[in-house]
């Protein structure tokens, strides 16, 4: 039994994972005595015998990273199925000042590769939000960031121009969790055709102005490309700092901002609107304002898209930015008439330093995106029309919960398994729910 349990895919990598953990942790102990010992190391690799300091003083770091994801799902869809993605990040940025005497400017490159696997397509699971977050966008190099930064009146306002993914900056959330649902700028998950969250960029520029100590305005203009969410245009362009034909308009978000201290512990509270100047197609009439499924013809234009958010995380318990207990509540609505998903809701709390080791967290969220029913409006009508060729209805809410451990055996390693439950996939009560147990991984070299 036992080997027949170790030879399932996904088993496997736990064990890799386990064994790689198991070596690191031996290593720790058998440098307890050396002050950059491998336990306390910001990265896997150390300093590089001093010379990445030396670097860092003269004006220039390195941000190297490898994640993966695997997930094998027990329960939904119409095969067991195990599926890996992963990602690997290289990263510099450049202080200017220190380098050229340029006061306040730092130049920062990102560029990621992924590879691998959607498990939620393979399997047919008919989710909406990705199983594995890290999948997507192309599954191939991405320049991900190339950008200028500025900073003005002793660092009051800050202005970036340059290639950027919007939750960069915009509405940024943490991404712990495996399931989209809970990782990164919610927005993208629902808009995702237009709002284009890591490790995509587009042009983009951002003004920040830091109105007290504690709270911040910052309005944006990102280009709308339907080229930048082209997985071939990415094979063929991902990692070029193009300008690419075809812009339909600009995105355009503003946010507010406030990071309170409440009884000595952190927090982060975030409100914001967007506005994309692209027309948009409107989900069931033609221009001619009739249903489109029975009178055909062209959608119906709109001359914007729209929506809004609000973003909420706060540590309770412990001491502040270590061991303790945080929980987040994310709220995201798009406009109704052109957006298939149009709203989003997600809760979550995580507990850092379980069992009085550092780097270990415990984290459970459960969230729920939502079909547009005016898009399901025109399904049943073609369903009514071509029985033969009918389609899963979604007009409802697509639920997830997730809890993971997140074990670090080295600090520069994060070893994550995880549960995930999804019921109602794409928001459809004709999908069968899915039951998938999942691990994330991280390094960071």
């Amino acid at each position: 039994m036992r080997h027949s349990l170790i030879k399932h895919p996904l088993a496997r990598v736990i064990v890799a994972c386990l064994a790689f953990g198991t070596v690191a942790a031996h290593a720790q102990d058998a440098s307890t005595s050396d002050t950059d010992s491998l336990a306390n190391r910001k990265y896997l690799f150390g300093d590089w015998n001093g010379e990445r300091t030396r670097l860092a003083d003269k004006g220039i770091t390195f941000d190297f990273g490898y994640g993966f994801q695997a997930a094998h799902n027990y329960s939904g869809g119409d095969r067991r199925l195990t599926r890996y993605t992963d990602q690997w990040k290289f990263g510099s940025a450049f202080d200017l000042e220190k380098l050229w005497g340029w006061s306040g400017a730092t130049f920062k490159v990102v560029i990621t590769d992924r590879n691998g696997r959607n498990l939620g397509a393979d399997a047919n699971i008919g989710n909406n939000q990705l199983i594995q977050e890290v999948y997507g966008r192309g599954q191939t190099w991405h320049l991900t960031i190339f950008a200028l930064e500025q900073k003005f009146f002793d660092g009051r306002l800050t202005w970036k121009l340059g290639r950027l993914p919007v939750g960069e900056e915009i509405n940024q959330f943490s991404c712990d969790f495996q399931n989209l649902t809970f990782c990164g700028a919610p927005p993208g998950n629902i808009v995702g055709d237009y709002w284009v969250n890591w490790p995509t960029s587009q042009w983009a520029t951002v003004l920040k102005l830091n109105t007290t100590s504690d709270t911040f305005v910052q309005i944006a203009a990102y280009q709308v490309n339907p080229k930048y969410v082209d997985d071939s245009y990415a094979r063929r362009n991902g990692w070029k700092p193009d300008f690419p034909s075809g812009t339909t308009g600009a995105l355009i978000p503003l946010e507010f901002g406030w990071k309170p201290s409440v009884n000595g512990l952190p927090g982060s509270y975030r409100a914001g609107v967007w506005y994309n100047t692209s027309d948009g197609d409107d989900l069931y009439l033609n221009t001619d304002h009739q249903p489109l499924a029975l009178a055909g013809g062209t959608a119906l234009q709109h001359d914007s898209r729209r929506g809004a958010w609000v973003t909420f995380q706060q540590q309770f318990t412990g001491e502040a930015g270590g061991k303790g207990t945080t929980a987040f509540f994310n709220y995201t609505a798009a406009d109704h008439a052109t957006s298939a998903t149009n709203s989003q809701v997600a809760v979550g709390v995580e507990y850092k330093g379980i069992f009085d080791r550092p780097n270990d967290f415990v984290g459970a969220a459960f969230g729920a995106t939502h079909a547009n029913g005016y898009a399901a409006k025109n399904q049943r009508l073609l369903n009514a029309l071509n029985p033969e060729q009918a389609r899963v209805i979604n007009d409802g809410y697509e639920k997830v919960v997730e809890v993971f451990y997140s074990w670090s055996p080295i600090a520069s390693v994060a070893i994550r398994p995880n549960l995930q439950y999804i019921k109602d996939p794409g928001g459809s009560k004709q999908n069968d729910n899915a039951f998938v147990l999942g691990l994330k991984t991280s390094v960071a070299f």
